[in-house]
């Protein structure tokens, strides 16, 4: 029974990484101008949110969904404006570096940034309600079922985010810096995008 419930976890948590979106974008811009383990960082964030996601979700989403209707709008708001600035930093990218050289504070405030950003999604944990309801996970019952859901969630995810950083890293020693600086700025360009998105169906919200 568990090793079926991990299985299935191990696959929400790829399902759910799996999609391109603004996190995919930023992934995929650290990793461009900073390396492989740079990239990892930034996957590793949304692993753990992708994790605590799914802890609230194997606790009862139908206990969680009053709070999240009370808090989605500043979320939704925080979200956009933080995808917003990452979006304008991007728009200037750093001289491009080997993974070598990024030092481990770097590394710490893509992860943080990551997880920040994960969190400020509310259509995540909606995403995780209607998976676990279709794969029954949401009757995963005692403790130690549920531990087993939320450590297959997390490793599901990372492995996908050591897929996608891994590839493009294979991609980036291959292609020239200016192929870098352009992919950065429109990996930007879609961040400012998806926050102004978000904004502006957390104002709906408002009305």
């Amino acid at each position: 029974m568990s090793t079926l419930l991990f299985e299935k976890s191990l696959l929400v948590g790829l399902a759910v990484a799996a999609p391109l979106g603004p996190i995919g974008a930023l992934c995929i811009n650290r990793t461009l101008e900073r390396g492989f383990w740079a990239g990892v960082a930034g996957g590793l964030g949304t692993a753990a949110a992708d994790a605590t996601y799914a802890a609230l979700a194997a606790i009862g989403f139908a206990a969680f969904a009053a709070v999240l209707s009370m808090i989605a709008m500043p979320l939704g708001l925080a979200g956009g404006l933080f995808m917003i600035w990452l979006g304008w930093s991007g728009l200037r990218p750093k001289p491009v570096t080997a993974a070598a050289d990024v030092g481990g504070r770097d590394l710490i405030r893509t992860t943080i940034a990551t997880f920040f950003l994960t969190m400020t999604s509310p259509a995540t944990i909606l995403s995780f309600a209607a998976i676990f309801a279709g794969l029954g996970l949401a009757e995963a019952g005692d403790a130690l079922s549920a531990a087993v859901v939320v450590l297959g969630v997390f490793l599901g995810s990372l492995g996908w985010w050591f897929f996608l950083s891994g590839g493009v890293a294979i991609a980036r020693s291959r292609l020239p810096d200016s192929f870098v600086v352009w992919v950065s700025r429109i990996s930007g360009l879609v961040l400012i995008a998806f926050g102004i998105v978000a904004i502006g169906a957390a104002a709906r919200g408002l009305l």
